[in-house]
């Protein structure tokens, strides 16, 4: 595929980018550049190999999630916060439908 000074004059018109005809002219070698990349990208053979995230193996540090029904530090407070809403229900925040 190639790009040329039409192209990318929409592509900046689409994206809201004000460009001048020299820049419009310095991209099309710049874009041209990037899909021969990609392109070369698709040639790769990766049968076998499994898709990746990152490049290191990353683990999540999660912690438990309990509840503190302490009152000193924080937890069983629950009515008392749902006192200020406008709409509790079920011991939930009541909240309108926003589906349209």
């Amino acid at each position: 595929m190639s790009v040329d000074k039409q192209t990318v004059a929409k592509i900046a018109s689409l994206a809201r980018i004000k460009m001048g005809d020299d820049e419009l002219e310095q991209m099309v070698p710049e874009l041209n550049a990037i899909l021969d990349w990609v392109e070369q990208l698709g040639e790769v053979d990766v049968t076998g190999i499994e898709p990746m995230s990152a490049v290191i193996p990353n683990a999540l540090r999660l912690r438990d999630d309990v509840v503190d029904a302490d009152p000193k530090t924080g937890g069983g407070k629950r009515d008392a916060v749902l006192a200020n809403a406008p709409a509790a229900e079920h011991g939930f925040f009541g909240v309108p439908k926003v589906i349209e």
